[in-house]
């Protein structure tokens, strides 16, 4: 388990187009949301979902994939790490964000 100290695991739904951004230095990077769902049933045995929202991110060659092959409503499979930032609004508020850094991705089911 020592080597277990980052890791992320998720299939979902793309929720809306990927973002691609080209940088300057010719890198690519890639923006999205993934939407996964867990099912349960309440205490009345009424079937339940909760939906929870992913905001994701990958560089390079992965990101030259998502741009290719991945669109809004695609099933895909990510492995990576959680990564945390701040940053300032427009209004001078410091603003907190968690995503998943993407190392691996594997496209699943038909796009929507």
């Amino acid at each position: 388990m020592s080597t277990l100290k980052n890791k992320v695991q998720l299939i979902g739904n793309v929720g809306q187009e990927p973002t691609i951004t080209n940088l300057e230095n010719g890198k690519k990077v890639a923006s999205l949301s993934l939407a996964t769902n867990e099912h349960y049933k309440n205490g009345k045995s009424e079937k339940q979902t909760d939906t929870n929202w992913h905001s994701l991110v990958a560089w390079g060659k992965t990101a030259e994939v998502i741009e290719k092959y991945v669109n809004k409503g695609k099933e895909i499979a990510i492995e990576g790490k959680l990564m945390s930032r701040s940053y300032e609004d427009n209004e001078g508020v410091k603003r907190y964000v968690t995503e998943v850094l993407i190392n691996e991705i594997l496209l699943l089911g038909n796009s929507e």
